[in-house]
């Protein structure tokens, strides 16, 4: 069967994400092991692929569903605190040393609970739409972070100890969740590959589900609900399904940005970082993965690049963002781009160009 022009297009679009992915891991990988990559950098290349996942998981739920959230941050929390449970309870009650295997059963430990709680969630919320779809996401965040603020976890006697509110815990057991304190005695194992091959499997799981039946009804949905009702599409279900695959991607991104320190407190998931994130997927524009890959690294990496600038680096920050918007928002520089690319697109039956 002959490719079409939609279908080639596509397939190019996601070679070239893969290849740019698959080319910065080698360059990186060779930098540190020649010696030739800074500290700093070294440090922030967990983090970096941390952001990666939660901006085009974002970026599902944003551009290809078409729906506002701002509580992304509270999966990413379940996931990270999951994570350190999941990976001390194998360490300090079954006595697992093997810390790959720790490591990705506390990757997808956190991956399945956050999708648990994102299904919760999801149910109720996705009924809504626009700002009250928004405001609610935002509430939900903030209580699971109020919620990991209490709650206190422990493993001793062969069995995990949990307690709600008051520190009421047999003595003897190694704290793993201490309340306000967070998740604590961390021992890190999140490692660059691990981080790179979780890209790969969001990368693949997200551009499938994109370009699979299901991923057109999703933006079937978004372009105009009621249509797609109208053909009998169910909007809730597609939405949710949506909905819960970026939220189990966020838990499996916690989990790995969680392991990647000795703590982690709730402070680390703020209402601010679900902006951050919201301004990965933005700058990166909606609907575009690889530009939500190449904004969340270089608005990582610049607040580092920027602290020769001392008290005045988020102010250069901040102007940098702007000047960006403005930038990519110019409608001269958007007619330029999309001259350039207009070979590439293919023309609908009455001479319009396509999505």
């Amino acid at each position: 069967m002959k490719m079409t022009k939609a279908k080639r297009v596509r397939l190019i679009y996601n070679i070239v994400t893969f290849a740019l992915v698959i080319g910065a891991f080698i360059i990186l990988q060779s930098m540190i092991a020649n010696k030739t990559i800074s500290r700093s950098l070294k440090g922030q290349l967990v983090p970096i692929c941390c952001w990666i996942v939660m901006a085009v998981s974002l970026n599902l739920v944003i551009g290809i569903s078409g729906e506002l959230s701002l509580g992304h941050a509270g999966f990413m929390s379940v996931g990270a605190y999951t994570g350190a449970v999941v990976s001390g309870a194998l360490l300090n009650i079954w006595d697992i040393q093997d810390t790959t295997l720790r490591l990705v059963i506390a990757i997808a430990a956190g991956g399945i609970l956050a999708g648990i709680v994102g299904a919760l969630i999801g149910i109720p919320v996705l009924r809504l739409r626009g700002d009250y779809l928004a405001i609610v996401t935002l509430a939900f965040g903030e209580i699971i972070r109020s919620l990991v603020n209490v709650l206190y976890i422990g493993a001793g006697d062969g069995k995990l100890h949990f307690s709600f509110l008051n520190k009421e815990l047999p003595e003897g057991v190694t704290m793993l969740v201490d309340g306000a304190k967070g998740a604590v005695k961390i021992k890190p194992i999140s490692t660059f590959a691990a981080g790179f091959i979780l890209i790969l499997i969001t990368l693949v799981v997200v551009l499938n589900l994109v370009n699979s039946r299901a991923g057109r009804a999703i933006k079937a949905c978004r372009d105009n609900r009621i249509a797609a009702e109208s053909m009998g599409v169910n909007v809730t279900k597609y939405k949710m399904m949506a909905f819960v695959t970026a939220a189990v991607l966020a838990g499996m991104a916690g989990a790995l940005y969680g392991l990647n320190s000795s703590t982690v407190v709730p402070t680390q998931f703020t209402f601010n970082q679900s902006i951050n994130v919201l301004v990965f997927v933005v700058l990166g524009g909606l609907g575009n993965v690889l530009g939500s890959i190449v904004s969340a690294t270089l608005l990582t990496v610049l607040p580092e690049v920027l602290r020769a600038f001392a008290d005045y680096r988020m102010l250069v920050y901040a102007v940098v963002l702007i000047l960006v918007m403005i930038f990519t928002n110019n409608p001269t520089i958007r007619a330029f781009v999309n001259r350039l690319i207009s070979p590439f697109r293919k023309k609908d039956s009455v001479g319009g160009e396509a999505r």
